[in-house]
């Protein structure tokens, strides 16, 4: 059942009618088969056999024997010939990703200067294509990366305007920002961190709750008092915050899981942009998140 949050399924919990990620994906105890919930498979047995359903991604079993002489007949397929995902395209897409958002923020700091207009302006268009990239089945990396300019436009002008008010302030982020990816990389391979099925569930009830919070906050203070409910001033702002960026690490994680889980099932060579957007995705909010961390702790 596709997610009716864009923003949510775009994480690879729901693709048209398959289940989340590429398969739930496999406990690390080496066992194919193990599973924290249902199997990769949707039931339980191997792929092959009989009923069991098969993978998004699995070839169609059994093979006939003049298909398998064929098979062993062909010359060995390398990652090109396979048009497989693998880490080092989950590695260059990002690069490229993140290296057009930076392109942004120059232009954005730069050029731009303290057009706050401009930026709300770049930030509802990379909204928008984010918007759109989230409903597609298959990735483009003309939406993908025209929302990383657009938003390395709004974070260039919003990262001026912080730093004109609190000196230093967007460079703490970054290195902040870097340190939570870091850490959750650390912690996600080392499994002190398990991406299961409650895992994702608890956490997407928090992240829901918390978007709803903040919708409420900004909408009393547009038509209210000017703090709103106080959730981005104060104790109660900082403590937001901090849930705020532990919401992002929980986006890494399951970004982490679904480059994992895209690898190990055989994901097409195009998904490696998804991954790309779903980490661009995760770094901003937890970019963000941090500048109005700061913002709070220096005042």
């Amino acid at each position: 059942m596709r997610s009716s949050n864009p923003v949510f399924s775009r994480r690879g919990f729901t693709r048209g009618n398959e289940y989340a990620g590429f398969g739930t994906g496999a406990q690390q105890s080496g066992n194919p088969y193990a599973q924290y919930g249902a199997n990769p498979y949707g039931q339980q047995g191997a792929p092959g056999q009989q009923g069991a359903p098969h993978h998004p991604y699995e070839q169609p079993q059994p093979l006939t024997p003049q298909q398998m002489e064929e098979m062993y007949s062909a010359p060995a397929a390398g990652p090109a010939q396979t048009g497989r995902m693998t880490i080092d395209d989950v590695v260059m897409r990002t690069a490229m990703t993140l290296g057009t958002v930076v392109v942004g923020v120059v232009i954005g700091w730069f050029a731009l200067g303290d057009q706050l207009g401009i930026a709300f302006g770049a930030a509802m268009v990379a909204f928008v294509l984010a918007i759109v990239q989230s409903f597609k089945r298959t990735p483009s990396p003309a939406l993908i990366l025209g929302y990383a300019i657009f938003e390395g436009l709004f974070l260039g002008v919003l990262s001026r305007a912080y730093n004109d008010a609190w000196q230093g302030a967007p460079v703490q982020a970054v290195l902040g920002t870097m340190a939570v990816f870091a850490g959750m990389l650390i912690a996600y391979r080392a499994r002190i961190i398990r991406v299961t099925a409650r895992y994702q569930r608890i956490g997407m009830a928090i992240a829901i709750g918390f978007v709803l919070a903040m919708v409420v906050n900004l909408l009393f203070a547009a038509f209210g008092s000017g703090d709103g409910l106080g959730l981005a001033t104060g104790g109660l702002g900082i403590v937001f915050c901090l849930l705020g960026i532990g919401l992002g690490a929980f986006f890494l994680s399951l970004d982490f899981k679904q480059i994992e889980d895209g690898i190990r099932y055989g994901a097409p060579r195009n998904e490696s942009w998804l991954a790309a957007f779903g980490l661009t995705l995760s770094l901003v909010w937890i970019y963000l998140e941090l500048l109005r961390l700061i913002a709070i702790l220096r005042d």
